[in-house]
């Protein structure tokens, strides 16, 4: 749940229990109370967590592993393509929770070796297509249809548009680029379902021991 959305459902609460309090018998002091701690609590979460209090939260209870999983077969697919690609991978986040500990306010990311120059190449193109488009193509493999990626098109986005290259030649060379990674990755489909449990193994989670370095 994003910030803006909770402090608005905090908001629709506190007004609908003003509203039925009285007529539920609830004392106005009770009612402020509520109020007191609704906000009180959202504040916190966005000094503390960035106002993704939520999602730590969602991640940490019984269901909260199913969400991650999903954020380690993306990123695993990145990892993958990377490592075919010789593409070095600085780190991979997991979760909520590891983001905030990093600094950076994301459910998961992969940071790779940013470009060596600003326009690249075509052949470099391709490459970055493939590895950026990696994420997307893992979740639609394993579950139908792609939910993260935003910033994945956003900086492929970016690169190609700084490259020089016209559109249809752009647009042309990432639809190529989407089609191989997916051939890879569902011919390594074992690969990327054990990379995607390594990575999901290793993600913190509020309550849980954080695995120890071997």
């Amino acid at each position: 749940m994003t910030s803006p959305l909770a402090a608005g459902v905090a908001v629709a609460l506190v007004s609908l229990l003003a509203a039925l309090g009285p007529l539920l018998g609830l004392s106005p002091w009770w009612i402020a109370l509520v109020a007191g701690v609704s906000l009180g609590g959202l504040t916190f979460d966005a000094a503390r967590f960035g106002g993704r209090g939520g999602h730590l939260l969602a991640e940490a209870l019984p269901g909260g592993e199913g969400r991650l999983r999903r954020i380690a077969v993306h990123e695993a697919g990145h990892v993958l393509v990377a490592r075919d690609e010789a593409m070095p991978v600085r780190q991979v986040l997991i979760g909520s929770l590891a983001c905030l500990q990093a600094g950076l306010s994301a459910g998961g990311t992969t940071e790779l070796e940013p470009p060596a120059s600003a326009k690249l190449p075509l052949e470099e193109l391709r490459r970055w297509s493939r590895v950026l488009q990696a994420g997307m193509v893992a979740e639609e493999l394993v579950y139908g249809e792609s939910q993260g990626g935003a910033d994945d098109r956003a900086l492929l986005g970016r690169l190609w548009g700084l490259s020089g290259q016209d559109v249809a030649t752009a647009q042309r060379e990432q639809r190529r680029a989407r089609r191989e990674v997916e051939q890879a990755l569902r011919h390594n489909r074992t690969d990327l379902e054990e990379e995607a449990r390594k990575l999901l193994e290793a993600a913190p989670r509020l309550g849980r021991r954080q695995p120890e370095a071997g």
